[in-house]
């Protein structure tokens, strides 16, 4: 009778080797703004503005503070957009917070509307805002934009002024050599201001001119501070 064979023993199989994964490094967050001077006046009027995030009216800095904050001053052109609530942050959120659409005078069709108390302007067509208030700058003391009821009598991608040697885009004229154009500085500074033309940021002035059109209405009202 045959010996019955040996079966070969089994090779134990290794022992895993348990590996420690290297912790994830934490995501750093974005150190929140500094707490600015203005911080209720510019909570009070962001939040009447309603656009451009949730704010908590109560003086105090939060991430949601600064993140609308911040998204304010790079649509307004505020330098620098730190989400830091200065003055020129309060002074612009409380001029736009303030303009009164209604009191634009429309005819038919469309209308640019200047308000040069609060130093914004807006488009209405129908009774209706197609346009939201932005802001400008007007005529300084001795070239005070003159206010009634215009319209726009050319256009052009870009006007060369004679007068003061510099390029206007996105020209507008509407009274005389008085028309909407981009800045050619920093539209924040009070102290200067146009020779009588509405300036604009950029973004504004490219929208208002494909707004426009040879005809377009503008009326002009108020009173600038200090002109």
């Amino acid at each position: 009778m045959p010996t019955p064979s040996t079966s070969p023993s089994a090779t134990p199989s290794p022992t895993p080797t348990t590996t420690t994964k290297a912790p994830k490094p934490k995501k750093t967050t974005k150190p929140g703004c500094p707490q600015g001077d203005s911080q209720r006046a510019v909570e009070v009027a962001l939040d009447k503005l309603g656009t451009f995030g949730e704010v908590t009216v109560d003086g105090k800095q939060s991430d949601a503070d600064c993140k609308a904050i911040r998204k304010f001053q790079q649509r307004y052109g505020i330098s620098p957009a730190a989400g830091r609530a200065g003055p020129t942050t309060a002074d612009v959120a409380q001029r736009l917070a303030a303009t009164d659409t209604s009191r634009c005078k429309t005819g038919s069709g469309t209308t640019f509307c200047v308000d040069l108390t609060h130093q914004t302007v807006f488009a209405m067509r129908g009774g209706k805002v197609v346009l939201k208030p932005t802001v400008t700058r007007t005529g300084m003391p001795g070239f005070a934009t003159p206010t009634g009821a215009y319209s726009v009598q050319n256009k052009a991608l870009k006007e060369w002024s004679n007068p003061y040697e510099v390029w206007l885009p996105y020209w507008q004229r509407f009274n005389g050599g008085i028309g909407f154009h981009e800045t050619t500085t920093y539209i924040h500074t009070k102290s200067i201001g146009s020779h009588g033309c509405v300036n604009l940021l950029p973004s504004d002035a490219r929208a208002f001119y494909e707004l426009g059109k040879v005809g377009t209405r503008v009326y002009v009202f108020g009173h600038r501070p200090g002109t």
